[in-house]
């Protein structure tokens, strides 16, 4: 999501790089960027940033005389902040103590995503916050936190799932088809079910037992690359994690996307040595589509195409 270009000169966006992956922001960001650790500065409106984490709209420089004086500012722009620790840090933590207080519970999915704007500010130097009133995640720097079902699934996987769709604000349920592409060993299968719709799940290897062992679920044990659309049907959600080369997979997408039988589709683009930026690029550039980097990705991101 991005904000609408403006003509000041002083507008200030701010990105904060996920865990990790400094370096493939700044690869996408390019040159005349201020750095500070994970937070990157860079002038005029947002720019496509799918490494970015967070992303603060019109950051702001605010000299401050005191504690008080700090906190002071920040209630005058907003009341939900989150302190993203720079330096000065017991300084800072004095001022955030003087802001209205917002838990962070885990989420217990599936639930809604927060509504309330929630900004993000930080201490850079002891008379001087940075802070931006509304940031492009609902949820404090970028990090989705669920209640974990450590029984049930057979990987951590599908924390992914649960939270593109938390971040898409849309659920398959009972009467929709999903097809989850390289489902060993059925994380992702078993978000789907779980919520209540059909799925058919493809992998060359067996999903875990329990999970093939549910119903409403059907496993076919061949590839994804050699699943014909026209032969599934219509589908509501196709999902995909498989691992393989992005631009094999962008080839997958395209075929599905030709034959007009996907309404909905969740897909992890995979990197392997090397962040293949310009195939990142030509799934954002499919129309409707959403390319960002979940707090649970790894060296990965997610691609989202949702029906309108």
């Amino acid at each position: 999501m991005t904000e609408p270009a403006s003509d000041d000169p002083q507008q200030l966006t701010a990105y904060l790089a996920a865990d990790g992956f400094r370096e493939p922001l700044l690869e996408e960001l390019g040159p005349e960027v201020e750095v500070h650790d994970r937070l990157i500065l860079a002038p005029g409106p947002a720019r496509p940033a799918a490494w970015a984490q967070n992303v603060w709209h019109g950051v702001e420089r605010i000299p401050i005389a005191s504690i008080k004086d700090g906190a002071r500012a920040l209630k005058t722009r907003g009341r939900n902040w989150g302190l993203w620790p720079l330096g000065h840090f017991r300084r800072a933590q004095l001022i955030q103590d003087l802001l209205p207080h917002v838990g962070a519970k885990p989420l217990v999915f599936p639930a809604p995503v927060p509504t309330a704007p929630f900004g993000s500010w930080t201490l850079l130097e002891p008379d001087l916050i940075l802070a931006a009133a509304h940031c492009s995640s609902p949820f404090r720097h970028g990090e989705a936190r669920f209640v974990e079902n450590r029984e049930a699934p057979p990987n951590r996987a599908y924390l992914k799932l649960w939270e593109a769709l938390t971040l898409a604000r849309r659920y398959p349920g009972p009467g929709d088809r999903c097809v989850d592409l390289g489902a060993s060993p059925g994380g992702w299968t078993w978000v789907l079910q779980q919520l209540g719709a059909d799925v058919l799940s493809i992998d060359k290897a067996p999903l875990d037992p329990a999970i093939a062992a549910l119903p409403r679920v059907t496993h076919r044990q061949q590839s994804a690359f050699a699943l014909d659309p026209g032969e599934v049907g219509p589908v509501d959600f196709l999902c995909s994690d498989v691992i393989c080369y992005p631009a094999r997979l962008l080839r997958l997408v395209e075929s599905w996307l030709a034959s007009g039988l996907v309404r909905n589709f969740i897909c992890t683009i995979k990197f392997q040595a090397e962040t293949d930026h310009a195939t990142a690029r030509a799934f954002a550039a499919i129309p409707g589509s959403r390319v960002l980097h979940l707090h649970h990705n790894k060296h990965e991101l997610t691609w989202m195409k949702l029906d309108q």
